[in-house]
């Protein structure tokens, strides 16, 4: 990040970017702080504190280390200028990846970041009457997180059968073969997260 220094006599000041007050709101609202007790907290006037917050003033650093401190952040954290947009990416329906089940009665659009398959996976799961969604074990430690917003859908592990209903969510491992069906009358829908982890090497020394 770029700054202008500027000397007055024999003190140094640091001409802070616009950015600071943001952080310093952002943060403070977070921890669901008052401009009181952050003042309390860092030992910086609420009056300043404000002004900070609303851009109206230059602080020295010591003022925004202080807050800093306050609020859990380094300086450089504190002082970074967060470029990012505030939208990231809009899918289009078109846009949204969709997988099939061999029975073809399951629908599962990937509704999560492509980039982030590797560490965890959200679908929007649809399956008409007797679908099957037959899945092989995925890597030690994965789990899946299924929720049915309608319908009934049956998960089943080893030969153990779970149900589970509209409004309910099951938890379950994901590096063991599993099944869901759709025992139903009627089409069922559901969001599925599968999260993954990196598997264990076995100590062999």
């Amino acid at each position: 990040m770029s700054t202008r220094r500027r000397r007055t006599g024999d003190n140094s000041e640091v001409e802070i970017a616009p950015a600071l007050g943001k952080t310093i709101q952002r943060l403070r609202k977070a921890y669901n702080m008052s401009l009181g007790e952050l003042s309390e907290q860092s030992g910086v006037a609420k009056s300043i504190i404000s002004q900070i917050e609303r851009n109206e003033t230059n602080p020295t650093i010591g003022t925004v280390w202080r807050l800093s401190r306050a609020l859990d952040i380094t300086l450089d954290e504190a002082l970074k200028v967060d470029t990012r947009e505030n939208f990231l990416q809009h899918q289009t329906r078109a846009g949204i990846p969709v997988l099939t089940s061999e029975d073809g009665l399951c629908t599962l659009f990937i509704i999560g970041a492509l980039p982030l398959v590797e560490f965890f996976q959200v679908y929007d799961f649809h399956s008409k009457p007797g679908a099957v969604l037959e899945s092989d074990p995925h890597q030690a430690g994965s789990e899946e997180h299924l929720s049915v917003l309608s319908g009934t859908l049956e998960v089943t592990i080893d030969a153990e059968t779970r149900t589970i209903r509209a409004g309910e969510t099951l938890r379950y491992r994901g590096d063991r073969a599993h099944r869901i069906h759709n025992p139903g009358s009627e089409d069922a829908h559901a969001t599925m997260v599968v999260v993954l982890r990196t598997p264990v090497s076995e100590d062999k020394g």
